[in-house]
């Protein structure tokens, strides 16, 4: 087990619209904001735009890398909106919802349920998933947004295994609330997971399981990344979660559940980040034929003078 000191960081495949689509991210939300772009140039889908992010200072990435996978609600993301902490909490969800609607869809509607006296699930125009929730979070205070894992098709039943098995890998992991569906919610059998949240590394994280008829499934348009300071790390995660060679590819795995991971050095961060145009070009050549990264090897291109 070992303690990540950096937040794991949601990723997002796009075709074209990275740019486009988390300015308008960061334009929904206090705190939010364009922290880096850089192109990559001569990669095998071209010139690609990486952009770094904050959504209400959770950091994400995007990158514009082709058609090659579309995002879809395996992985979607909880706004909580919580009267706690926030006296126009309804207000504030009722607004970012017709923002995020807006040419959307909406897969479940802005509603009163059992769960919460307002909640809505919605795909937003560039695919990404939201559920806004007016919350009253009991225990441990929830961050605003939590990334969601919906577990369906020939894994659906295995959240709980699988969310064991995520707090296995960290340290300062823990379980919060778990929810299982009762008797009579066929398909869905008695005793999976309806909603668990889980910290691990000191995030937090949710996840369902759903045994209807879904056209989706994990995919790498949103893969998650671990952002490692040593090569013992990187090392680590690969051996524990890459459960897929032929996924194996500059530092993307698939785990055996089907969810895509980044293990990447931040070392090769700051070198795309500070680099001059030829270092990012000699890392970024580097590290294309690359499965499992590898530091030195990169700090070897960058510093090749």
């Amino acid at each position: 087990m070992i303690a990540v000191r950096h937040k794991i960081i949601p990723h997002l495949w796009f075709d074209k619209e990275a740019k486009e689509a988390t300015r308008f991210y960061a334009s929904l939300f206090p705190n939010s904001k364009i922290i880096n772009i850089t192109t990559l140039h001569n990669t095998p889908s071209g010139d690609c735009d990486i952009v770094s992010f904050e959504i209400s200072g959770q950091p994400f990435m995007a990158i514009s890398a082709g058609p090659l996978f579309k995002i879809n609600p395996s992985v979607s993301f909880f706004l909580n909106f919580d009267p706690s902490r926030e006296n126009n909490a309804k207000e504030h969800l009722d607004s970012v919802w017709k923002k995020l609607s807006q040419s959307g869809k909406v897969l479940m509607p802005l509603d009163q349920y059992p769960f919460s006296e307002r909640y809505g699930w919605v795909q937003d125009r560039y695919g990404l998933s939201w559920q806004l929730i007016l919350s009253k979070p009991e225990g441990d205070e929830r961050p605003f947004i939590v990334p969601s894992l919906l577990f369906v098709g020939a894994v659906s039943g295995k959240a709980e295994e699988a969310t064991d098995f995520y707090l296995s890998l960290f340290k300062n992991s823990k379980r919060g609330t778990i929810a299982r569906y009762p008797k009579g919610m066929e398909p869905d059998q008695e005793g999976t997971i309806m909603f668990t949240d889980f910290m691990i590394g000191d995030q937090w994280f949710a996840a369902m399981d759903s045994a209807q008829n879904h056209q989706f499934k994990f995919n790498e348009a949103i893969s998650l990344i671990v952002p490692c300071d040593t090569q013992e790390e990187i090392d680590y995660f690969w051996q524990k979660l890459s459960a897929a060679p032929e996924a194996e590819q500059c530092g993307w795995l698939k785990d055996r559940y089907g969810l895509s991971w980044q293990i990447t050095p931040t070392a090769m961060n700051e070198m795309m980040k500070s680099g001059t145009k030829e270092q990012i070009e000699r890392v970024t050549q580097t590290f294309l034929p690359m499965k499992k990264f590898d530091i030195a090897k990169l700090k070897e291109a960058y510093e090749r003078g």
